[in-house]
């Protein structure tokens, strides 16, 4: 198997090639990009000859184009890879905001670089599936609604559009992979989160309570997502009322 493709953009020189030695010595094929507008050309294959990178690693403050606006542009055009933020803006609105344009994690700076090879891997553990996968596998529809796992969004059954978030998006398809089967919490948490974080199962249940107000007719008496007590969740895409 070839090696992860990796788009480091970064416009401090002495941190790019940090960066890039560091990955490159965990056996990553790596390109650069100082600024938005080239990043944006790397993004879309310029960098590998028409192949799209797997990983972007992206630092917010960019001459030309900042990484929000870059994320947003990639996510619109329907680029599923992903992203890890890097920035010296750590403060929660700043996180939000670079999740809210199409971000995976948000890293602050100064960083460990330990920490920041651990969400790599986890990241490219968790998106793999982005560059294999059939074009109908990027939706998933189910009781009029659709979900545009590229687009990070759901088109519900009245007409609404509404954006998801990283953590939902993740539960979602982790449920709808196994529609009909009960997935455990400690799955969900594994598969959404990875091993090198450490949510609490109650994490899951709050995200399955937005799933459920964002689907459900009638999110105190769910009929597509349901509580197996003390395992986890079963999503049921038909709709079933639960005994």
């Amino acid at each position: 198997m070839s090696a992860a493709r990796i788009l480091v953009v970064e416009d401090e020189a002495s941190l790019a090639q940090v960066l890039v030695d560091n990955l490159e010595a965990e056996g990553y094929d790596v390109r650069v990009a100082r600024d938005g507008e080239a990043a944006e050309t790397a993004w879309n294959g310029g960098a590998w000859n028409g192949a799209t990178p797997d990983l972007v690693v992206l630092d917010v403050m960019l001459p030309r184009v900042d990484g929000y606006e870059l994320c947003r542009r990639m996510r619109d055009a329907g680029h599923d890879t992903a992203v890890l933020y890097l920035s010296a803006r750590g403060e929660p609105e700043d996180r939000v905001r670079g999740l809210r344009a199409g971000g995976d994690d948000y890293l602050p700076k100064p960083f460990h670089l330990p920490e920041f090879l651990l969400r790599v891997q986890a990241l490219l553990r968790r998106r793999g599936w982005g560059a294999t996968q059939a074009p109908e596998a990027f939706e998933y529809r189910f009781a009029g609604h659709r979900v545009d796992y590229r687009a990070w969004t759901a088109e519900l059954d009245d007409g609404r559009r509404e954006p998801l978030g990283e953590r939902e998006l993740g539960i979602f398809r982790a449920l709808a992979e196994r529609a009909g089967e009960v997935v455990s919490r400690d799955e969900i948490l594994d598969r959404v989160w990875g091993n090198d974080a450490f949510p609490s199962s109650r994490t899951v249940d709050n995200f399955v309570v937005r799933l459920r107000r964002l689907f459900e007719p009638d999110p105190s008496k769910p009929i597509y997502f349901h509580t197996v007590w003390g395992v986890g969740y079963r999503f049921t895409p038909e709709g079933e009322e639960q005994p």
